[in-house]
């Protein structure tokens, strides 16, 4: 199994805090937080490593990096509802849990969120609602949210998002072609969204009625 501990404080250190990583909340939650938890067997020796992992179906769980930037891009205070589109391995939605009230989490492939939903679960957390379903429609009946991230490429910003986003709220999401992609910050302000763009990204695509078709 090696010494994870050791290894996940390199990776703090390392990867997020020598880079642009300075949120003290994001940068406790991602020493806390057990990646290897979240990765096929076959892969948990790679779990710290700068980079990201498959974990079946096609998907894949993020670089740590990219994890921290897109939660530091929320700007979390501890007590914001946070929509998250595309759970995957759930090592994401365990980090918006510590840093948020409650998260609610849409992943479409039903083996993903069953199994993310069970290492959650063992892991403790109990401030997570999950739903299976087409995550580019949202959550409707549980907006408006505080924060919104999407863990896929989107062709576009879907408006269905934007109007689930509270005032004030962060949308932080992955727009571009279908093999890369720009990080955009959305931050909603009346009915007007500050577009601010993060970083460049390589997301798997946002399937569903607002994001790509299957090919």
């Amino acid at each position: 199994m090696g010494d994870f501990q050791k290894e996940r404080l390199a990776m703090v250190e390392e990867q997020l805090r020598r880079r642009d990583i300075y949120d003290p909340r994001v940068l406790g939650a991602m020493a806390k937080v057990s990646r290897q938890s979240f990765v096929p067997a076959d892969y948990q020796a790679a779990a710290y490593e700068d980079r990201p992992l498959p974990i079946g179906e096609g998907q894949t769980i993020s670089q740590p990096y990219m994890v921290a930037v897109m939660t530091q891009s929320l700007e979390l205070k501890g007590k914001e509802r946070v929509l998250e589109i595309g759970t995957g391995s759930g090592y994401q939605t365990a980090i918006l849990a510590d840093l948020s009230q409650v998260v609610f989490t849409v992943e479409r492939i039903p083996t993903l969120i069953q199994k993310a939903q069970m290492t959650l679960e063992a892991l403790g957390y109990r401030n997570i609602f999950f739903l299976t379903g087409d995550g580019t429609k949202g959550w409707q009946e549980k907006a408006p949210f505080e924060g919104i991230i999407v863990t896929a490429g989107a062709p576009e910003i879907p408006k269905t998002l934007l109007s689930q986003l509270a005032e004030g709220g962060r949308l932080v999401i992955p727009v571009g072609p279908r093999y890369t992609q720009t990080l955009y910050k959305v931050t909603r302000q009346g009915s007007r969204f500050q577009e601010d763009d993060i970083t460049g990204c390589v997301f798997v695509p946002l399937l569903g009625d607002y994001g790509w078709k299957e090919e």
